[in-house]
């Protein structure tokens, strides 16, 4: 049974939305083929010359976080030549992402459609790589703005997975040997094998990262009291546990600790990170990121 009705990926709304995000406007392939907009600044190549303020309409691949952090304004790095930076999309299809009403998987392959609609729309390549305990290829690596419908349907076809390995699905994809670009992670990076065995198969990519991380205000705090049966959404094990004001308390600690682990690797490693509340219509939350000043329908 597919994960989601075809209705809530072929969405309108999507779509209109992707032709305002410019994700890839003003920069010229190496190929010879051309993007929407020509560019008079210096390119999106690998060797860094400068910075210069963020405007609507810019590449999100070239917007330096690790200066935004510092600064709390967008600037863009401005490179010594022009080179077309592939768009990876890795929306996360594990099992624990569609248990929840709704499910946070839902917030995530539309985050999905509206960033890749965006980028073909640009006449960019885009390859699509749903993830839970293993990588699998729903799209090579292609463009033609024709392809949007085309990949939000058969997103919205796909099963859910199994437990979520985040370390071997970013192996897998290191081992397809793409063309160094842009690797857009799509999940609440909730994994078995803890955050420090993510972050260290995520620091051993070559190409660049945005981690697009999938919350609920409910993470931080569930609420929980009393005794109760749990169930664990990867594995199924269930466990008897009574939880008190002093549980609650380490389970608070645990989870802020969780937070500043991934605020202080993508910080070091000036890796772009957005935070999308699942409980929120992530189309104007993807918007305010690009469009100073608010999404503007």
């Amino acid at each position: 049974m597919s994960i989601l009705a075809r209705s809530e990926l072929v969405d309108p709304q999507l779509f209109d939305a992707a032709r305002r995000l410019h994700l890839s406007a003003r920069r010229v392939a190496p190929q010879g083929r051309f993007a929407d907009q020509r560019s008079r600044d210096r390119g999106m190549g690998l060797e860094f010359e400068d910075h210069r303020p963020y405007t609507p309409g810019d590449d999100l691949r070239a917007v330096d976080w690790h200066l935004e952090r510092r600064l709390g304004r967008l600037f863009v790095r401005l490179f010594e030549q022009q080179e077309d930076l592939p768009l990876y999309l890795l929306p996360d299809v594990s099992r624990s992402q569609f248990l929840e009403d709704p499910p946070r998987g839902r917030a995530g392959l539309r985050a999905t459609v509206l960033l890749a609609a965006a980028s073909l729309f640009q006449h960019d390549t885009v390859g699509v790589f749903p993830f839970a305990e293993d990588l699998s290829i729903l799209a090579r690596p292609a463009s033609g703005r024709n392809r949007a419908v085309a990949l939000a349907s058969r997103l919205a076809a796909l099963e859910a997975g199994g437990a979520t390995d985040i370390p071997k699905a970013i192996a897998r994809l290191s081992a397809l040997r793409l063309r160094r670009g842009l690797v857009v992670l799509v999940s609440d990076l909730f994994d078995p094998q803890g955050i420090k065995a993510v972050t260290e198969a995520l620091g051993r990519l070559r190409h660049r990262l945005l981690v697009v991380q999938l919350t609920r205000p409910v993470d931080a705090d569930p609420g929980l009291a009393g005794d109760l049966r749990l169930v664990d959404c990867e594995s199924g094990a269930m466990e008897d546990v009574s939880i008190t004001p002093a549980v609650q308390e380490r389970y608070r600690q645990a989870y802020g600790a969780f937070e500043t682990h991934i605020t202080d690797f993508c910080h070091e490693r000036g890796i772009g990170r957005i935070r999308l509340d699942c409980d929120q219509d992530v189309v104007p939350q993807l918007a305010r990121v690009f469009h100073p000043g608010g999404f503007e329908a």
